[in-house]
């Protein structure tokens, strides 16, 4: 059984600090999808912005700039933007707790989503060919493991600006610029809602799934917990 929390408009930190908090603090799988969140700038916990941001272009666009949790790359996320984030609790789940087979488990239930022909898994990034429509990043301990997705039901050729070309990034990229890498779910698939209503249904299917208000979980939230999702300033940063 998966407990799904489904926001709408929430920022992307606050869902950060939701899913941290239930990660350490709960032991429940949880299946948490956010849509329709304000621009920012969301980075792996090892990421260096001199290396990843024009640092210039992000203060002139003064949008947040968060280390999540997590590891993975950095992606520039805006009302366009479909968070799906699964934590699992290894004991609950068919899954062993390694980056390989979360991965490929990942792929099975997106591909049941998703019905295009051509959509797969790519090192570690979801394709349309050769065209990244969807970014991981996980956590995985012992007893645990998150696996969270920003898929791109569309983006902004400006918003790409604001990130450096990566010294380290996917061997199928080869040397492409945002524009030529990225594909627009929009762009086919017919609808959003449907798209979100789908990945609920998959994984309702597969083993079950109990929507929970919002609300129930501050209390989660507000106990004592490590807390490694943060804000950086941008204007800090020389």
């Amino acid at each position: 059984m998966f407990h799904c929390l489904h926001f709408k408009s929430l920022p992307i930190f606050k869902q950060l600090q939701i899913e941290e908090a239930l990660l350490r603090l709960d032991d429940r799988n949880w299946c948490i999808i956010n849509e329709n969140a304000d621009p920012a700038i969301v980075m792996g916990i090892a990421g260096k912005p001199n290396e990843l941001l024009e640092l210039d272009a992000v203060k002139l666009a003064n949008i947040p700039v968060i280390k999540r949790y997590s590891g993975g790359g950095t992606v520039v996320v805006d009302k366009d933007t479909v968070f799906v984030s699964l934590l699992c609790k290894a004991a609950l789940h068919l899954v062993k707790p390694f980056p390989e087979p979360i991965m490929k488990w990942s792929e099975s239930l997106y591909k049941s989503v998703i019905c295009h022909p051509e959509f797969s898994l790519v090192e570690n990034d979801y394709v349309i060919g050769n065209l990244k429509c969807g970014g991981n990043a996980q956590y995985i301990t012992k007893s645990k493991w998150v696996h969270h997705t920003t898929f791109l039901w569309d983006y902004q050729e400006e918003s790409m600006s604001l990130l450096k070309l990566p010294q380290k990034r996917p061997t199928y990229r080869q040397n492409r610029q945002h524009a030529d890498f990225l594909a627009r779910l929009k762009d086919h698939l017919p609808c959003k809602d449907a798209f979100i209503q789908n990945i609920k249904a998959e994984i309702d299917s597969r083993y079950g799934l109990a929507q929970v208000d919002p609300s129930l979980v501050q209390s989660v939230i507000r106990k004592e917990h490590r807390k490694s999702t943060r804000l950086i300033n941008a204007f800090d940063i020389i």
